[in-house]
């Protein structure tokens, strides 16, 4: 993966280690024009999701998000982002989200960050 855009440059370690396993995760042929911001612009509509349905919170002076208990529809999500993706006019797969989705619930359940359900 080309890790040379200004939008990677700018991530944490973390963050970019979390793009890295998503990118990596997918297999060659379902990844066709996949790229890292292709990446991020997913993982941030998925916060946006998260968002409009109350399942984060983000501190309005240091901007930082904190992630609150709650059922995510990945259906749902997957529809949301799918469409937000087609207004920004990306080339995205609803594959290729379901993937990204899955691929950051994998990284978060190794990392700690969700539970095996």
């Amino acid at each position: 993966m080309e890790n040379n855009s200004i939008e990677m440059a700018l991530l944490e370690p973390e963050e970019r280690e979390l793009v890295s396993f998503i990118y990596d995760s997918i297999p060659a042929e379902d990844r066709g024009e996949l790229t890292a911001d292709d990446i991020l612009l997913v993982l941030d509509l998925m916060d946006d999701y998260l968002e409009e349905k109350g399942l984060v919170r983000v501190d309005p002076e240091t901007e930082e998000m904190e992630y609150l208990d709650g059922e995510v529809d990945e259906t749902e999500q997957l529809n949301f982002v799918l469409a937000a993706m087609k207004e920004e006019q990306r080339p995205i797969s609803a594959v290729q989200i379901q993937l990204i989705q899955d691929a950051e619930l994998q990284y978060g359940i190794e990392h700690g960050y969700y539970s095996e359900e």
